[in-house]
């Protein structure tokens, strides 16, 4: 867990886990009554049996797939000055949460161009933020979970509220098409807590690859968990004041702790992976404690790489 913003851009910040059919049958019985038993026996004809005719089994009426409707285009000009911004401080009641948090994304990353994007809970609606096209503490560069003609819907940085007061869990919001620039970003990482594991996975046109990048580290306590589900690499610092990290970076993720709302005097509590000495077991403060290698080697991945920590 970080709990500093940092001061500057060139050295930048610490801020950074779903009938039985039943059938009832009649059972016939044949009473005989006495006068018949006694009668001698009498030579009857046998009843003809009626032929017995099937009806065609019905043809079942296919449910209909139903088709997503496509937002319709937007082009009104917003005051994106008068917007709330974005940004890993932010607390906005309006950020819708991400609604499927183990669902793929589309492998795209979506930045804001230079004069930067409003931002919308509902395509239908009016703005309720705006995402500059970079910012001291990054989170510009995001990842797209929904793809449209005219829309984007993407995850974000920042909380809707703060543990206490509201739900911190992963935003997302819509953007224009026309107002960000897509770029393909084919990695994901995948954290299992179960297995201990972190990979990167790689799919491409020819299909898709996986590179083991630790097979042990440490995760949050039972009382600030590491947040589940799938976030992005925020930005990616080396903080030469945090001892613990050993000079190794910081991958900052842009989801934030689901029990602390800030810490370390800080007003946020944003998770990340990063070296630690003690790095096994339920130990952090949310964080994902790793060896030097994996901490480099993670922080190699461009911002805006999904990240995907499970169970």
């Amino acid at each position: 867990m970080h709990a500093r913003a940092g001061e500057r851009r060139g050295g930048r910040p610490a801020v950074l886990a779903l009938a039985a059919l039943a059938c009832v049958a009649a059972l016939v019985v044949a009473v005989l009554t006495w006068d018949e038993w006694a009668s001698p026996p009498q030579a009857q004809t046998p009843p003809v049996a009626a032929p017995v005719v099937t009806p065609p089994a019905p043809t079942p009426t296919p449910t209909p797939t139903p088709t997503p409707t496509a937002h319709p285009e937007n082009r009104e000009q917003y005051d994106l000055g008068a917007l709330p911004v974005v940004d890993v401080f932010a607390v906005n009641p309006q950020l819708p949460l991400d609604d499927d948090p183990f669902a793929p994304t589309e492998a795209l990353v979506a930045q804001p161009r230079e004069q930067g994007a409003p931002v919308f809970a509902d395509p239908r609606g009016e703005p309720i933020a705006h995402l500059p096209h970079a910012q001291r503490f990054d989170g510009t560069v995001v990842p797209v979970i929904e793809r449209q003609e005219h829309w984007v819907r993407v995850l974000l940085v920042g909380r809707q509220g703060v543990p206490g007061q509201g739900d911190p869990a992963q935003v997302s919001g819509w953007m224009r098409t026309a107002d960000v620039t897509l770029s393909p970003n084919p990695h994901r990482v995948e954290v299992s807590i179960a297995e201990r594991t972190v990979r990167i996975v790689t799919e491409d046109g020819s299909g898709s690859t996986e590179e083991l990048v630790a097979d042990d580290f440490a995760w949050g306590t039972e009382a600030t968990p590491t947040p589940l589900g799938r976030s992005f690499i925020m930005f990616t610092d080396v903080v030469e004041e945090f001892a613990y990290t050993r000079g190794y970076p910081i991958v900052y993720l842009s989801v934030q702790s689901p029990t602390l709302a800030g810490f370390d005097g800080q007003s946020v509590a944003v998770t990340g992976f990063h070296y630690h000495d003690a790095r096994t077991g339920a130990i952090s403060n949310g964080c994902i404690r790793l060896s030097g290698e994996a901490a480099t080697r993670l922080s190699e991945l461009p911002r805006g790489t999904p990240v995907y920590i499970r169970a």
